[in-house]
């Protein structure tokens, strides 16, 4: 049995994207949030699965589609919450977030086949990962994993590789942390005609956002920071494949 998993916090102004403000305020940013939520919700709807689960910090709402279930997350750090999402499967399973709105059925896809794999990475931008799957899961493999570190991805999939599972990576893509992922990403979003929630909010916040607001936001960018990002504009084709 197929299970898809996406782990995400309920979209409340203050306790989601607060990296976004500024530029954004806590209303618009938890707007971007929730349109993040419902377009990875979209694409795991439309991913041949036996199950489909959002774990969730916080209650449902309207942007939740039919064929859904929900669980509550369990206390403890990031590392115990996706173990805990994991010690409730059996079978293939592939976790993501909510963070990553560019995301396709058509990768999700690709990323629940375990034909010959015993696990799939999908790395971040920022050094942490956006999926990762397991044909048999074993929450022990995320214990003890420091998260939201640049050392995040690296940790965990050199974990794996130790526990002596064979590994396949998923592409890499950008987390919606900063006006600039945003940005990014809905441009992304934009050139692969994905259509979809997220582009279309963040076209419409950013219109009454000042552009030095939005100057500044990526000015606070490293040159390095920038270049990695602006060359991920360009190698979008890959995440459709």
């Amino acid at each position: 049995m197929t299970t898809l998993l996406v782990i995400a916090k309920e979209p409340r102004p203050g306790r989601v994207k607060t990296r976004l403000t500024p530029p954004f305020t806590p209303e618009e940013a938890a707007a971007l949030a929730e349109a993040a939520l419902a377009d990875t919700l979209c694409a795991v709807v439309a991913t041949p699965a036996d199950r489909r689960v959002l774990v969730l910090d916080g209650e449902p709402g309207p942007w939740l589609p039919p064929g859904v279930e929900v669980v509550p997350q369990c206390a403890g750090g990031l590392d115990e919450r996706l173990a805990a999402a994991f010690a409730d499967c059996t079978g293939p399973t592939l976790l993501i977030g909510m963070d990553t709105p560019q995301v396709t059925a058509e990768l999700l896809t690709f990323g629940a086949d375990f034909t010959d794999c015993d696990a799939w990475f999908g790395p971040a931008e920022d050094g942490g990962f956006w999926a990762l799957g397991f044909a048999d899961p074993d929450p022990a493999l995320l214990r003890g994993v420091p998260m939201s570190t640049p050392t995040t991805g690296a940790r965990q999939r050199a974990r794996l590789t130790a526990a002596g599972l064979r590994v396949r990576d998923l592409p890499r893509l950008r987390d919606v942390d900063t006006a600039y992922d945003a940005w990014l990403v809905a441009e992304q979003v934009m050139v692969q005609g994905q259509g979809g929630r997220f582009a279309a909010e963040f076209d419409r916040l950013a219109a009454g956002v000042r552009r030095s607001d939005v100057e500044q936001s990526v000015a606070e960018l490293s040159a390095a920071e920038r270049s990695v990002a602006d060359r991920s504009v360009v190698e979008r084709s890959v995440v459709g494949r």
